[in-house]
């Protein structure tokens, strides 16, 4: 007999099947009532036993014979590692982390340790991490986010941070698009496999059914360079652009409302500040250019009578304006959001049921389901002590430039010297660009700790490598932003090996460091604890001991009746917004009086600098993968199952394949200026000419660097480590100029999912950890 239970995921629920004797998970599945759910749920069985499970902690044997400092051989595809016992791994860990703080302080302590690693309220990664490095007298973190860095830094110079954090949690939702919106118009698409994935996981997909409700009377227009980047059977009419000019469009889109008096003069005069410096830019009198739609027709590749025809068709009903995270995922992608806000503005809805504008439609699963978010049981981390941070996506900044300024936000940030990294719970050889460079800064510190369930191209990078439980290995809670249940997730079956809950390992370090981690609680009964404390603003809910028992319990589901800035839009004055003015800025003082070179006081269109004779003649654009959650679970079947000649592909529009004498399954080398990488072709009359498209995620590999940095096809050995902009500091990793050329060579092997060399220390006798 076999025996079934749930469990979570940041990508859904599922069920769990577990052989009779406990030992095996059998098969994961999802709900057969949850027609959208991810297909990355089949493979979470296979990777709990895969054989890239790490099962023992693990020293590097150079760092382990020449002790802790700056190593160029650090991430070498042949490095050995030392199994060793417990006890010698936390005592080594605990000896270099005091000996860091002692010598250097906290500060040269790096946990930002960015990643999506557990759904789990609980064993959550990063935050089991920042409480254990608060307790031992704090670190230099990461602030922001690699989905949409450039925003959180923008907008609230716009909207407010109450406004961002309103525009996030109560946007129009898709029960007002389908009551009232007439036009739905998609900047960067909207692709159902981003809907699956949600911070702490959802009871069930709903945003595809909403989705599809919605459009039954909602005419949808999606602004890409891919036809196919969003949802099939929403019936959606395709603008296609060229990559990295939205701005231009939506800044002619605006100009056609103001030339054919189509604005609404009342919204901007009631609601919003510098709307007459944005009539001044768009007529062209500070540069003598005016943002018409026949000057955007030769940026965009969109017809100048297409343009102005999409403006009357917003202007002549309920239109809802969404930007894609993606869009601003470039150099001076803010921009795009930027316009897109002045636009909505311009047509006057902002506020409306179904209108304005929106960021995060297509994004992510829980934007727009039009419910209350509820308050979920949290483990607390603390305070940290340090004042040291970074924007995240400036890793390689901090690792290669300690003592030097960096600018963000108006202001100046000093880099701190980082000596010990600590990852835990990603992979910053999926979210990070140009993993050269990143591979540069690693080289540099004294120590990398990492903590995984797989031998991943972070753990390969390791000083020291501890095993970490999976979710299907330990007892947690799940539950993500306006969930219908908040769900048990009882343990499967035992850890793999010697790995260790988190929570344990904290715990150990931190007695050695004379700290306490855990207050005298177990697991379980912080578990139990984190429970008591939300029921007790939930009462409800049931105890603990029947909520364990019965696998959940329901979550309020109170739909919201007004969207974000509905009370604004009513009185402005007695429902201001937390900027300087109170409105909407459409031109911020603030913005203009950083006197930055690469940032106004209004949306900007700044012209891509050209290399002359660049060999880099097609547009890559990078997005997120359909069969996987960035880089989990990669050596899977789900994931497997989209590869090209054992690699991750690369699609080409049929003129651009022919042109390179290319077809399907061919392997191709793909450079850019800052790498290059192997990838199976797919050709694709989805893409425009002269836009190549990949899928980021698939594991570094760089096992044959006299052919290519990478024979995986790991885009971000591609991609450009640059701010988006020194006001935002955010990621750019979302398209880079590259060429494609046929490979013509012996095509190598992929290693990326094999286990690194091991090796045992002589045996000194298991001993239980202390």
């Amino acid at each position: 007999m076999t025996r079934t239970q749930e469990s979570s995921a940041h990508w859904g629920t599922f069920e769990v099947e577990v052989s009779d004797d406990g030992r095996r998970v059998l098969r994961t599945r999802p709900y057969a009532d949850d027609p959208d759910a991810s297909p990355a749920i089949a493979g979470v069985a296979e990777g709990q036993h895969h054989p890239l499970r790490v099962t023992r902690p693990a020293v590097r044997r150079r760092w382990l014979e020449n002790g802790p400092g700056p190593d160029d051989r650090r991430g070498i595809p042949d490095e050995e590692y030392v199994e060793v016992e417990w006890d010698e791994a936390l005592d080594l860990l605990a000896a270099e982390l005091d000996r860091v703080r002692t010598a250097h302080g906290n500060r040269a302590i790096f946990g930002g340790s960015y990643g999506w690693g557990s759904a789990g309220r609980l064993h959550h990664a990063q935050g089991q991490l920042h409480r254990f490095l608060n307790v031992i007298g704090g670190y230099t973190s990461s602030i922001n986010d690699y989905s949409r860095g450039a925003s959180l830094v923008l907008l609230p110079h716009l909207i407010g941070k109450n406004g961002m954090e309103e525009l996030r949690t109560r946007p129009p939702s898709w029960p007002h698009v389908a009551e009232h919106t007439d036009l739905l118009l998609y900047f960067g698409g909207m692709r159902l496999s981003n809907t699956s994935v949600i911070p702490g996981g959802h009871n069930r997909q709903v945003v595809g059914g909403l989705s599809r409700e919605a459009a039954r009377s909602t005419r949808i227009v999606s602004v890409s360079a891919q036809r196919d980047d969003i949802a099939a059977d929403l019936d959606a009419a395709w603008i296609g652009i060229r990559p990295g000019t939205d701005t231009a469009l939506l800044l002619a889109l605006t100009h056609t409302l103001i030339d054919e008096g189509l604005a609404d003069d009342a919204f901007l005069s009631r609601h919003t500040v510098g709307a007459e410096r944005v009539r001044a830019y768009l007529a062209g009198e500070a540069d003598g250019v005016a943002k018409t739609a026949t000057w955007a027709e030769s940026i965009t590749g969109v017809p100048a009578p297409a343009i102005r025809d999409l403006a009357r068709r917003a202007a002549a009903g309920r239109t809802l304006v969404n930007v894609t995270y993606s869009l601003q995922r470039a150099e001076h992608g803010e921009q795009a959001v930027f316009a897109a806000l002045t636009f909505a503005a311009f047509l006057g809805q902002i506020g409306l049921p179904g209108g304005g504008f929106s960021h995060g439609y297509g994004s992510m699963g829980d934007h727009g389901i039009g419910v209350e978010q509820v308050r979920l049981p949290t483990f607390p981390q603390g305070r940290n002590p340090v004042d040291d941070f970074i924007p995240c996506a400036r890793i390689s900044d901090l690792l290669l430039h300690p003592g030097e300024e960096l600018p963000y936000d108006g202001g100046t940030l000093r880099l701190p010297d980082i000596r010990v990294v600590y990852w835990a719970g990603g992979n910053p050889f999926h979210h990070h660009q140009d993993l050269r460079r990143l591979r540069r800064g690693l080289t540099r510190i004294d120590t990398l700790v990492v903590h995984e369930f797989h031998w991943t191209p972070t753990a390969r990078h390791a000083d020291i490598v501890l095993p970490a439980a999976t979710p299907l290995e330990r007892d947690d809670l799940a539950a993500g932003a306006g969930d219908s249940r908040l769900r048990a997730m009882p343990r499967a079956v035992a850890p793999a090996g010697e790995a260790r809950e988190e929570f344990w390992i904290y715990d150990r370090l931190a007695r050695r460091l004379g700290a306490d981690h855990t207050e005298g609680l177990d697991a379980r009964a912080w578990l139990e604890r984190i429970y008591e404390r939300w029921r007790g603003q939930n009462p409800e809910s049931p105890p603990f001991a029947e909520f364990w028992s019965d696998g959940g319990t329901p979550l309020p589901q109170r739909p919201y009746r007004d969207g974000a800035f509905a009370p604004f839009r009513a009185d402005p004055a007695a429902h201001p917004l937390d900027t300087p003015s109170g409105l909407i800025e459409l031109f911020s003082s603030t913005l203009h009086g950083f006197g930055l070179s690469d940032t106004a006081g209004h949306a900007l269109w700044i012209e891509p600098v050209a290399e002359a004779d660049s060999p880099y003649d097609l547009h890559l654009l990078c997005n997120q993968p359909s069969h996987r959650l960035h880089s989990q679970l990669d050596m899977a079947a789900p994931s497997r199952s989209t590869k090209v000649a054992g690699r991750e592909p690369i699609r080409l529009n049929p003129g651009d394949a022919a042109a390179r004498g290319l077809q399907d399954g061919d392997v191709a080398i793909v450079r850019s200026a800052q790498g290059s990488l192997l990838a199976g072709v797919i050709v694709s009359d989805a893409l425009l000419r002269g836009v190549a498209q990949m899928h980021t995620g698939s594991w570094f590999d760089p096992s044959a660097p006299h052919i290519a940095d990478c024979v995986n096809g790991n885009v971000n050995v591609l991609t450009k480590d640059v701010g988006t902009s020194t006001l935002t500091q955010a990621s750019s990793g979302a398209r880079v100029a590259v060429s494609v050329t046929r490979y013509e060579g012996p095509v190598p092997p992929v290693r990326a999912y094999e286990p690194p060399r091991l090796s045992a220390r002589p045996d000194r006798g298991r001993s239980t950890p202390a």
